[in-house]
């Protein structure tokens, strides 16, 4: 079993990247690719999971991402497509807070998740999630996620929001809900997807 991997990022995708070690690319499935930079030395951390039909890698930005993601999918009802929707917001704090708080509401907003399967996270996680370090986790912030139907017109002209809007239909989230903050995420004039993407994530969970 992995750990980790130290390499380089070749290709970023809206659901994935490609990360070079030893001349050999391996494919790794991570919340928010647009968090990754090409040709730098990374550190990766590594999640796999084999079945009969497919040997698949989830890549993490730290030990602590990866930690909660194992924690995601160990619930009923959560699946590693999930776990990477609610994790592509880099707002862990606020994740672990909504856990520990019992706030079911906050859950639900992330693709997957009804109310039943949000309370089942706050029942299996509330006391594991205590024993997570909060200095470990990034400040709050927003997530990714991407779809393939046509763009609305006012994203047509920015490639930037374009790979943004694909990454959060990737993560999960209706066409419906992301056309509601394209209006915001126009205006917001940012100079990359990541920012463009987490603008989104933090439109689409705000209460």
């Amino acid at each position: 079993m992995y750990e980790y991997f130290i390499g380089q990022v070749t290709d970023i995708q809206t659901g994935y990247i490609v990360l070079e070690v030893n001349q050999i690319g391996y494919k790794l499935l991570v919340a928010n690719p647009y968090a990754f930079e090409t040709e730098q030395t990374t550190k990766i951390y590594i999640h796999q999971t084999i079945s009969d039909s497919a040997h698949i890698l989830y890549g993490f930005v730290d030990a602590a991402e990866k930690q909660l993601f194992e924690l995601l999918i160990g619930v009923t009802g959560i699946g590693p497509k999930s776990a990477l929707a609610i994790l592509a917001a880099s707002n862990h704090n606020g994740l672990v807070m909504a856990i520990r708080q019992e706030d079911s509401r906050y859950l639900t907003k992330f693709p997957g998740v009804g109310k039943k399967t949000a309370q089942q996270i706050i029942i299996d996680l509330k006391e594991k999630i205590t024993k997570i370090d909060d200095s470990t986790l990034p400040p709050a912030e927003t997530p990714v996620m991407t779809e393939t139907e046509l763009l609305p017109l006012g994203v047509k002209d920015d490639a930037l929001l374009q790979d943004a809007v694909a990454a959060l239909g990737a993560l999960g989230f209706s066409r419906r809900d992301i056309d509601k903050v394209i209006p915001e995420l126009t205006d917001f004039n940012a100079d990359t997807t990541d920012a463009y993407l987490r603008e989104g994530l933090r439109l689409l969970t705000r209460a």
